[in-house]
């Protein structure tokens, strides 16, 4: 039976779901139930959903909604159906749904408006959620009720964490309103740090860091220790750990979500990094979205992806979107005939029909790795190669027939054969393994509601930026200083992934064998060729498209040379 956002189709609509996507498209004819949400976008799986059921599907419902029909209505039901009145016009009533055979949306507001045809239209599971969200309170205790918390109390361990339950106690309520919000806005990390005279969190969206919200001094032991709670960790570790890692787990309307954390000592008290592992509203599919590369990159991409042996290495700055890059491509791979196992920490992305394996902690990594070579891999994902060992370990993996998939922490693709090298790896054995060597970034999109065209760029940005003199006068965009309601005031809007490869052919690999070639030569081999573009060259193809500003890119690409 197909599954998706926690709606189980049965086994005879599950099979015409398969019908309709095989006749949408031929590639998906052969796929099983398990594989549909790793090989069909949502909105390609919610179409064609709907054309079954001879419904129209509107992929966004945000600026139909009537907040007076959602006002009657109560949330619970709402989410437990996933449906949402729109609009009414004269005597029907427009309802969105994401499972059009539920009968629950036609019984519950039939009895709320008995005198109207309810009359369904489709859409995703995430837009319904979105609407829910916007009627549902996350407001937080207010400044009294925090600075009145006596700090002598101790808090209960707290087993499951509902973010939009009101609870009585001021700190659960601070932090609940806390991560609802942060999940509300779609942030990456929430982050709570303590200061000489300050104490206060903040949320990374995009990429930045936003506005800090400052609470009572007092109450930072309190949090801490209530944070600690949640992961069922002892208190007392505060005091004899540099850093503590955990993870605990969210309940949010209609799912769970899983929170990494990290917390470290600091001088005047301790820094939390919560990271939200939210992939409910995400649909991770190669060349779409905010994965849609220029079609030579994606081409090679693919291409490299069918090596039945070697090592694919994706490199870049922590939050550039590499891992997710790789269970993209785990996604393609995933096969019933392919093994594959994944050894990670965290686990950020279940994939179904993937082994996963979380690291606790380092010294656990030999030894799963190597029970992973005696459970017949065919494809093997390394979290990071970051030690000597974990790079012997992937080269080994190679060597011995398996696809290996990993990442590095480098500024540039040709840099990841002088880390395996730093890492003590001989040239040979890197070349002869080594299959495609790629570099990631996460560039920022202007807000389409707001930004701001310009005739050109200035002389000044065109010398410090080596830009030629065409884009004196090209009509380019950038962000608005004051943004607008749709982005939140910030201008930008969504991340778009830009991704710069070099493939390691065979007779590239014997060059570098036997040093004939050095990597940065082999960099400006594939930039002399022109068929592949580099990270500048996509960052300044986005510029043209009016789709970032040169500010963004300057942030997460060097953009003062000339490739």
């Amino acid at each position: 039976m197909i599954e998706i956002d926690s709606i189980t189709f049965n086994e005879g609509i599950s099979e015409r779901i398969l019908a309709k996507l095989s006749e949408h498209e031929p590639a998906l004819a052969n796929i099983g139930h398990d594989q549909v949400t790793s090989k069909v976008t949502r909105p390609t799986l919610m179409a064609c959903i709907a054309t079954i059921r001879d419904l129209p599907f509107l992929p966004k419902i945000g600026g139909l909604t009537d907040g007076a029909l959602i006002a009657d209505c109560d949330t619970k039901v709402l989410t437990r159906g996933m449906f949402v009145p729109l609009v009414r016009e004269g005597d029907t009533l427009l309802v969105a749904v994401a499972d059009p055979w539920n009968s629950l949306p036609d019984d519950y507001l039939s009895l709320l408006y008995p005198e109207l045809e309810i009359c369904p239209v489709v859409t995703m599971a995430s837009e319904i959620t979105k609407v829910i969200e916007s009627i549902t309170s996350t407001t937080g205790p207010g400044k009294s009720e925090l600075e009145s918390i006596e700090v002598e109390e101790t808090d209960e361990v707290i087993q499951d964490f509902d973010v939009l339950k009101k609870y009585d106690e001021p700190i659960a309520q601070l932090i609940a309103t806390m991560l609802a919000t942060a999940v509300q806005r779609g942030v990456s990390d929430v982050h709570i740090k303590v200061e000489k005279e300050s104490f206060y969190y903040s949320y990374r969206l995009d990429g930045d860091l936003g506005v800090k919200t400052t609470l009572p001094m007092k109450l930072r032991d309190r949090v801490d220790a209530f944070l600690m709670n949640l992961m069922k960790l002892a208190t007392e570790k505060r005091s004899t750990s540099v850093g503590i890692s955990g993870r605990f787990s969210l309940s949010y309307l209609h799912r769970s979500i899983d929170i990494r954390y990290e917390r470290h000592r600091t001088y005047r008290g301790y820094h939390v990094t919560m990271r939200l592992l939210d992939k409910g509203n995400l649909s991770v599919t190669l060349g779409k979205g905010n994965m849609a590369f220029d079609a030579e990159t994606l081409f090679e991409l693919r291409r490299v992806m069918c090596v039945p042996a070697g090592i694919i290495v994706m490199s870049g700055p922590t939050g550039s979107g590499k891992s997710t890059t790789l269970n993209a491509m785990l996604r393609e791979l995933n096969e019933p005939e392919v093994n594959i196992l994944t050894l990670e920490n965290p686990v950020e992305d279940e994939i179904a029909g993937v082994t996963h394996c979380d690291l606790k902690s380092a010294k656990e990594f030999k030894p799963m790795i190597s029970s992973f070579m005696r459970s017949d891999p065919d494809i093997i994902l390394m979290g990071e190669v970051r030690d000597t060992e974990s790079a012997e370990l992937a080269i080994e993996a190679a060597i011995t027939g398996h696809k290996v998939l990993t990442t590095v922490h480098t500024p540039r693709a040709s840099q990841i054969i002088e880390r395996f090298e730093q890492l003590g790896m001989e040239r040979w054995k890197i070349a002869q393994t080594l299959k495609a060597a790629c570099a990631q970034r996460l560039c920022k999109q202007l807000c389409t509601n707001c930004k701001v065209k310009l005739s050109g760029i200035i002389a000044e940005d065109r010398r410090i930026f080596n830009l030629g003199e065409e884009w004196a006068d090209r009509e380019v965009y950038e962000r608005a200083p004051n943004g607008c309601s749709e982005c939140n005031s910030t201008g930008y809007k969504g991340r778009t992934a830009i991704l710069e490869i070099i493939p390691i052919s065979p007779s590239v690999s014997d060059e570098l064998s036997k040093g004939t070639l050095s990597p940065y030569e082999l960099e400006q081999r594939i930039q002399e060729d022109g068929r592949l573009p580099s990270l500048r060259k996509s960052g300044l193809r986005l510029l043209a498209e009016g789709k970032t500003d040169l500010r963004a890119l300057a942030k997460v690409i060097d953009m003062t040379y000339d490739d």
